[in-house]
C-alpha cells in the first residue's frame, strides 16, 4: 500500500512553537540546577572546613569566570521558577489552556527571566 501523505525531510524549516521552546528549556533548566547544585554543595564544604578553606572558598568565588558561573546558576533558577509558576498557574486555571494564552504567557516568561538576568548580572558584578 503506497502512502500518499506528504513528506518533509527539510528540517531547515521545521520550527519549534514558542511554548515548546519554553517546556523544553524549563526541563534543561532543571538539569543544570542539579548538576550545579553539588558545585556549590562543594564550596560550602570547602568553606565550612576551616579558615584557609573559607580563603581559598573566597578566592575561587572572586575568579570572573566562578562569577560567569553564578550569574549562569541564578538564571537558571530564575527561569525554573517562573516557568514552574506559569505552569502551576495554567494547571490551577488561573490561565487559560490555550495556544494563545500559552504563547503570551511564554512571552512574558522569557521577558521576566531576561529582566531578572540582567538584574542578577548586575548583583553579581
Amino acid at each position: 500500500m503506497k502512502k500518499t501523505r506528504p513528506v518533509n525531510l527539510d528540517l531547515s524549516t521545521m520550527h519549534f512553537p514558542l511554548t515548546a521552546i519554553a517546556s523544553v528549556l524549563h526541563r534543561i533548566s532543571g538539569v543544570i540546577i542539579f548538576l550545579s547544585t553539588g558545585v556549590l554543595l562543594w564550596l560550602l564544604g570547602l568553606s565550612l572546613t576551616s579558615p584557609e578553606g573559607f580563603l581559598r572558598a573566597s578566592a575561587v568565588v572572586d575568579h570572573f569566570i566562578f562569577k560567569f558561573i553564578i550569574w549562569g546558576m541564578l538564571s537558571t533558577l530564575a527561569y525554573h521558577i517562573f516557568s514552574g509558576i506559569r505552569h502551576i498557574m495554567m494547571d490551577c486555571d488561573f490561565l487559560d489552556a490555550t495556544l494563545k494564552t500559552g504563547k503570551f504567557s511564554a512571552q512574558i516568561l522569557f521577558l521576566v527571566t531576561t529582566l531578572f538576568s540582567i538584574l542578577s548580572g548586575v548583583l553579581v558584578w
